[in-house]
């Protein structure tokens, strides 16, 4: 038997009390005369929410009053629940991050309207409040954009990958286990990073593993399957023996995506860095 929760009752009750923390935040922006635009991203956006999705909130206010409103971002989410405790976030940041008794957590990002330019994270938005259709004319914009990954991307991918695979080893000999495994975690999401790469789904920020398990992701039962065996704990032979296997799979989606771009894999080279560890 696996984990069973004692907040089982209380986390069915999460989608009532995030569609009412919602209403609490439209009732006061849709109010406000400085807000130009109100929308939700991530999974509201998406429309794929689930019991523990949170809210991701982006508002757009009139450029003179950007200023008052990152003074003010610790202090107007008091207007809308109960909160719990805010993440300490720098003073002059655009976002906040404040969690409520209820346990819904909501991410807050200010922005001007220039800040609001066409992307792909823009396909998938739900929009509550749109001045002069600011959100919506960038959003008819970025459903006609495709990701595509760029060399310079690229090449920041795999050296952050070798820098990882290097230092895992150094870690690893030092008897510095929780380190060396961090740095497991890291070349774990690089293979993940690598294969949205290369099937042209734009990757989260590096880091990020949201969505890419937990079946709301893009990955295949093989890669998801890959992901579960590079499990490890803090023995050395089971961490030599995932970063292998893990290099071994990257040597695939490298080739894979310099395919895709066209350029020279070069194995030779390839071979000289992981020869430094394996």
């Amino acid at each position: 038997m696996g984990f069973v929760s004692k907040h089982e009752e209380r986390d069915k009750k999460l989608p009532k009390f995030r569609k009412n923390l919602m209403d609490s935040i439209e009732k006061d922006l849709l109010n406000d005369d400085h807000v130009l635009t109100l929308f939700y991203g991530g999974s509201i956006g998406s429309r794929n929410t689930d019991l523990y999705s949170d809210i991701d909130l982006r508002i757009v206010v009139k450029p003179e009053e950007i200023g008052t409103y990152i003074s003010n971002k610790k202090t107007r989410p008091q207007m809308w629940g109960n909160i719990l405790f805010i993440e300490d976030a720098h003073p002059l940041s655009i976002y906040t991050v404040v969690h409520y008794d209820s346990f819904i957590k909501v991410d807050t990002f200010y922005y001007k309207p220039k800040d609001i330019q066409p992307s792909v994270w823009l396909k998938n938005i739900k929009i509550v409040k749109d001045h002069n259709s600011i959100i919506s004319t960038v959003q008819k914009q970025s459903l006609e954009m495709t990701y595509e990954p760029s060399l310079d991307e690229f090449e920041a991918w795999r050296t952050k990958f070798f820098a990882n695979l290097h230092e895992a080893y150094r870690r690893l000999m030092r008897g510095e286990y929780y380190y060396a495994l961090k740095c497991i975690d890291s070349l774990r999401i690089s293979i993940v990073v690598g294969w949205y790469m290369n099937a042209g789904i734009q990757p989260n920020n590096f880091g990020d593993w949201a969505k890419y398990e937990g079946g709301r992701g893009c990955l295949e039962s093989w890669q998801l399957s890959l992901l579960r065996s590079w499990d490890c704990g803090r023995d050395s032979i089971e961490i030599m023996n995932v970063i292998n296997n893990i290099v071994r799979e990257f040597k695939n989606v490298h080739s894979s995506i310099c395919s895709r771009l066209e350029i020279n894999e070069n194995n030779d080279w390839i071979n000289k860095i992981v020869a430094r560890v394996l």
